[in-house]
């Protein structure tokens, strides 16, 4: 996971179900464009064409939903505005330079692991000058596909479609979406010397600082956000009770880890405008609904 494809934030003084409906619109609601057809015109490898299929859904593509339409249902041919096509051709044959007494395949055979990288964009229609500036491709380069020998090759055509994580999990836009309560850590009573240190091993590092006061060691919460309740402390009869572990019950801390489609604060910005847009429909309901 590269850092730029991971965000964390705060939300307070919200509902529980506020903030787990936000979470779930990350994982199922926002859109993405992933493999949805596959146009097998050859394939000797040993992966089935099904297996093929459905690993080239699976992986990430870089392109952002918000250019495209939703394809209508029923509709075999893509156009420029709801669909991507893909091209995946290759073919694994021998190394005439490898040295005879060679058994390693990376020097006996060319194009034997078939990567993503391998994946090239095929514009329909008048895409581009609909995206003049476009790099359509795989989020990462280097996921293995399928691996090939001498004579074996793969020949297919993929439509990406515009879909969201309710309908298959390929079009969910993050790897993970999830919150936690803010640690809330308070010592009962002065902690020192020996005790501290035994009382800093307790929490993960950073939670607990231990200062050196009039040639005294003296334990203080840092940053009781770093915890990750292993409760650990309670294990010991001589600290379980100088220590009170709790929980702000309104401040949740959300991580979000994008699959690289599109940044993760753009994910928290479209998931917002869902749920407004949840909320709205909902008020309009209401609002049409006559009073008695």
């Amino acid at each position: 996971m590269r850092e730029r494809d991971a965000l964390e934030f705060d939300m307070v003084g919200i509902d529980a179900a506020i903030a787990n409906a936000f979470r779930r619109i990350l994982l199922a609601e926002v859109p993405t464009m992933a493999v949805e057809k596959v146009f097998v015109y050859n394939n000797t490898s040993i992966v089935q064409d099904e297996i093929l299929a459905h690993r080239l859904g699976l992986i990430p593509i870089r392109a952002d939903p918000r250019l495209f339409e939703y394809r209508n249902q029923g509709d075999e041919e893509g156009t420029e505005i709801d669909t991507l096509q893909f091209q995946l051709k290759i073919k694994c044959s021998r190394n005439p330079q490898a040295a005879k007494e060679s058994s390693d395949p990376n020097e006996l055979y060319i194009n034997h692991k078939v990567y993503s990288k391998h994946m090239t964009w095929v514009p329909l229609g008048n895409q581009p000058d609909l995206f003049p500036d476009a790099d359509f491709r795989p989020v990462h380069d280097d996921i293995l596909i399928a691996q090939l020998r001498p004579g074996q090759e793969i020949d297919v055509l993929m439509h990406c479609v515009k879909g969201i994580g309710k309908d298959h999990a390929k079009f969910s836009p993050v790897a993970t979406a999830s919150y936690r309560l803010l640690p809330d850590i308070t010592l009962l009573q002065p902690v020192e010397d020996e005790a501290a240190e035994l009382l800093q091993k307790c929490f993960s590092p950073g939670v607990i600082e231990v200062q050196n006061i009039k040639g005294k060691k003296v334990a203080r919460v840092a940053n009781a956000r770093l915890d990750t309740f292993s409760r650990e402390v309670f294990r010991h009869e001589s600290l379980k009770n100088l220590v009170r572990l709790a929980r702000v019950r309104n401040h949740y801390i959300f991580s979000v880890e994008s699959t690289g489609i599109l940044p993760p604060d753009v994910l928290v910005s479209e998931a917002i405008k869902i749920l407004m847009g949840k909320c709205q429909r909902f008020l309009n309901e209401l609002d049409s609904v006559p009073m008695e």
